[in-house]
């Protein structure tokens, strides 16, 4: 099954049938404040402080998200963009899937907001430490990332191996031929 393929069929059981998000990096439009819109460590989106709970326009929303290289996320359209308040990363990442196996297999995210990204030089995977406990972000598209939640990262360690790197023996999962560090080896990441 090549990437392509693998990504289709992800996209089509979240319910995206390949449609993908708007160009919003291409939109150039004007500033026009805050938008009262805060995303929450957990997913959760509110407006002036009230819970959203229109599961469809929450969606919509996340599809015209962009993080500008200042940090700032936006709601974009043509001819308006807003600020948004995110606490931690605007999605997270509730699934992962794999084909293959080893150093030729592909791991792919599935976002709460339905996105897919496969792990690779396109979608990267970073792990932060808070705490001694890791934090995982995969990159989702432009510089918007999902967290990584519990279970899929611990299925990422499951299918981890060990590999020589720079920073010397390292925990990692390769995926589109490129080798991802979870965490040292003897790290405990569970």
């Amino acid at each position: 099954m090549t990437v392509a393929d693998f990504i289709a069929s992800l996209q089509r059981e979240a319910g995206d049938a390949g449609r993908g998000p708007p160009p919003v990096d291409r939109w150039n439009p004007p500033d026009c404040g805050n938008s009262f819109i805060e995303i929450l460590r957990d997913g959760t989106w509110r407006h002036e402080g009230v819970r959203m709970t229109r599961e469809s326009l929450v969606r919509l929303f996340a599809s015209i998200l962009r993080k500008d290289e200042d940090g700032i996320t936006w709601l974009v359209t043509p001819v308006e963009k807003v600020r948004v308040t995110v606490e931690d990363a605007p999605f997270l990442a509730v699934r992962a899937d794999r084909e293959g196996a080893g150093k030729d297999q592909i791991i792919a995210f599935t976002t709460n907001m339905g996105d897919v990204a496969a792990l690779g030089p396109d979608h990267p995977l970073r792990v932060e430490l808070n705490d001694g406990e890791p934090r995982p972000y995969v990159l989702v598209r432009g510089r918007l990332e999902a967290r990584v939640l519990r279970a899929p990262f611990y299925e990422l360690v499951d299918w981890a191996q060990e590999e020589d790197t720079l920073e010397g023996p390292r925990l990692g999962v390769w995926s589109s031929g490129v080798f991802f560090p979870v965490g040292p080896v003897g790290a405990h990441l569970q």
